[in-house]
């Protein structure tokens, strides 16, 4: 009987969790679907040095790869749901990856020369505007499903009902 109510207690607390941060963040931890992951991972620039940085990485189904794919680059995933961030972290053996349990609102990006994101519209707004602010021109930035307001994608890939938009941050915005 114990064991049920601890675990019963357990659940309690990770739906609580999820639903808090559901709440606080306006969406769910919602991963890339595979069939998106597989062609964002083809159509991302090459780097073979340097910071790559996900924002919002949830579950970690597109960082894992990002970490594999840039396995000579700096490898940041921010997440500031604890339940993905305990996940992710638990299954991450990369030592090129670092997962951070932030909002990446309230860090610096300025080190980074590629991001991806895969944020919720009413965000794309704020960090528009973040963007403008911290990165050096040249960096690249990609968002899924939704569009950074105002930039001008250099190239725009449809799969199935979604868009992913890459961008290059110009010599002055």
């Amino acid at each position: 009987m114990l064991y049920f109510v601890a675990t019963l207690s357990v659940l309690f607390v990770v739906l609580f969790l999820l639903l808090l941060f559901t709440w606080k963040n306006g969406v769910s931890p919602m991963p890339t679907s595979h069939k998106i992951r597989d062609v964002l991972l083809e159509n991302l620039p090459k780097l073979n040095e340097g910071t790559v940085i996900e924002l919002g990485s949830g579950w970690g189904n597109l960082l894992f790869p990002l970490s594999e794919k840039y396995a000579d680059c700096s490898i940041i995933g921010f997440e500031n749901s604890p339940i993905p961030y305990l996940f992710s972290s638990f299954l991450n053996h990369s030592k090129n990856l670092k997962i951070v349990r932030h909002d990446f609102f309230e860090k610096s990006l300025r080190d980074a020369n590629l991001i991806i994101c895969y944020l919720f519209p009413a965000s794309m707004e704020r960090l528009k505007e973040k963007l403008e602010r911290e990165l050096r021109p040249g960096t690249q930035v990609v968002s899924h499903t939704h569009e950074i307001p105002t930039w001008k994608p250099k190239k725009t890939i449809s799969v199935d009902s979604s868009t992913i938009y890459l961008y290059e941050v110009p010599g002055k915005l």
